[in-house]
């Protein structure tokens, strides 16, 4: 079980959590909502909890509980600049589908 992170993005990760000015990492996690069922939560991570699974990429601590891992588990994070739109995308093996504006995914 696992989650990876480009180097662009943790680049994102790094250079926010330097404005912020405190963190320990980013927090990924899935929420019900959307057009397919399921979409992407993110956070800054201050404190870890007892039950949550830390990985480490590109130097970034990537943070998740539990019950959002089974949905996620091999998901590579990245940040991604297109024209003047950026933000994170998310290549996850176990999304069977996805909405047409791609905020939310389905796992079957």
């Amino acid at each position: 079980m696992a989650i990876s992170i480009t180097e662009s993005a943790a680049k994102h990760v790094s250079d926010q959590l330097a404005s912020r000015g405190h963190g320990i990492g980013i927090r990924v996690g899935v929420t019900t909502t959307g057009c397919s069922g399921m979409a992407y939560v993110l956070e800054f991570v201050d404190k870890i909890e007892l039950e949550d699974q830390v990985f480490e990429g590109q130097g970034i601590k990537i943070v998740v509980d539990p019950k959002s891992l089974v949905y996620i588990d091999g998901t590579e994070m990245d940040f991604v600049k297109q024209g003047v739109n950026e933000g994170f995308e998310f290549t996850n093996p176990n999304a069977k589908g996805e909405c047409g504006c791609g905020e939310s995914f389905s796992v079957g």
